[in-house]
């Protein structure tokens, strides 16, 4: 399979990882819309959301909840947006859930990913 989500999750290709447990990944986007974008992912390849069993899509969801309160703590931020794409819009086709603090009050990122990395993993 060539899926890069796939290859982060086995190693081969390296990533700044915020998360890790047996069912599930977090990681810096590397292109982000915004400072702290997070990428959390099943380890299981699953094209998208449709395909996903409720076990892994609840353990996702539990996970969200423990990352959106330590990067909001973290990045002292106010808000932060949750999304999924679906279908064409859906760039790597590995389901994967965006976490963007202050999504909607930001112009953008304005620090390096290595930058934020550094504030998150303190």
């Amino acid at each position: 399979m060539d899926c890069i989500f796939c290859k982060i999750i086995n190693g081969e290709m390296p990533s700044k990882k915020i998360y890790e447990d047996e069912l599930v990944y977090a990681f810096m986007d590397i292109e982000p819309t915004v400072d702290g974008h997070v990428l959390l992912i099943p380890k299981k390849h699953y094209t998208d959301f449709m395909e996903l069993d409720d076990d892994i899509i609840i353990h996702m969801n539990k996970v969200r909840k423990e990352l959106t309160k330590m990067l909001m703590e973290k990045l002292n931020v106010k808000a932060l947006s949750i999304s999924f794409n679906y279908g064409d819009s859906q760039v790597v086709k590995h389901f994967h859930m965006h976490l963007l603090p202050n999504l909607l009050i930001s112009d953008g990122a304005k620090n390096t990913v290595d930058e934020v990395y550094q504030i998150i993993k303190k």
